[in-house]
């Protein structure tokens, strides 16, 4: 990997004040859902690797169970993958997910928000889904960028920031 491509994707990561990017994707159920239809609302947009996998499952799980805190708090929680739909619903259905699971197959969004970049496991190096959370606000405003997180215990460190 060269290092104008990393250079090039570690200045994708979004920073507080920014407008958060529009965009349209496919849900768990292929209907369409756009960031803008959420305008004054305040939404958690967070981005993991795959779905069903061990990590993935526990961080989304950890959504579903305080999801109506988040609610009660004004929040929106969409979480977004480069899976399929037919696989985020069988996600959503085996572990009851209570939000929306959007798919970014080609990694568009991951790109746009500095989500998809250089990964490391077991010595090898790949490109990949970085594990992130963005909060936005009613504005459509970046309010929180956090990259690089850990799926155990997310929530509860989100809330934390939150004051929730």
């Amino acid at each position: 990997m060269s290092v104008l491509v990393l250079l090039l994707m570690s200045e994708n990561k979004l920073e507080v004040g920014q407008s958060a990017p529009d965009f349209t994707l496919l849900n768990q159920d292929e209907s369409e859902i756009s960031l803008s239809g959420f305008k004054g609302q305040k939404v958690i947009l967070y981005f993991y690797p795959a779905a069903a996998t061990p990590g993935c499952t526990t961080q989304a799980c950890d959504f579903r169970d305080n999801l109506n805190s988040l609610k009660s708090a004004g929040y929106a929680v969409l979480g977004i993958s480069p899976d399929k739909p037919v696989k985020l619903k069988k996600f959503q259905e085996k572990e009851s997910l209570n939000f929306e699971l959007l798919s970014d197959p080609e990694n568009e969004i991951q790109k746009l928000y500095g989500t998809y970049g250089l990964k490391s496991m077991y010595g090898k190096e790949y490109l990949g889904t970085i594990r992130s959370t963005i909060v936005i606000d009613e504005n459509g405003q970046v309010t929180l960028p956090l990259y690089n997180v850990k799926a155990k215990g997310h929530v509860a460190m989100l809330r934390g920031k939150l004051d929730i």
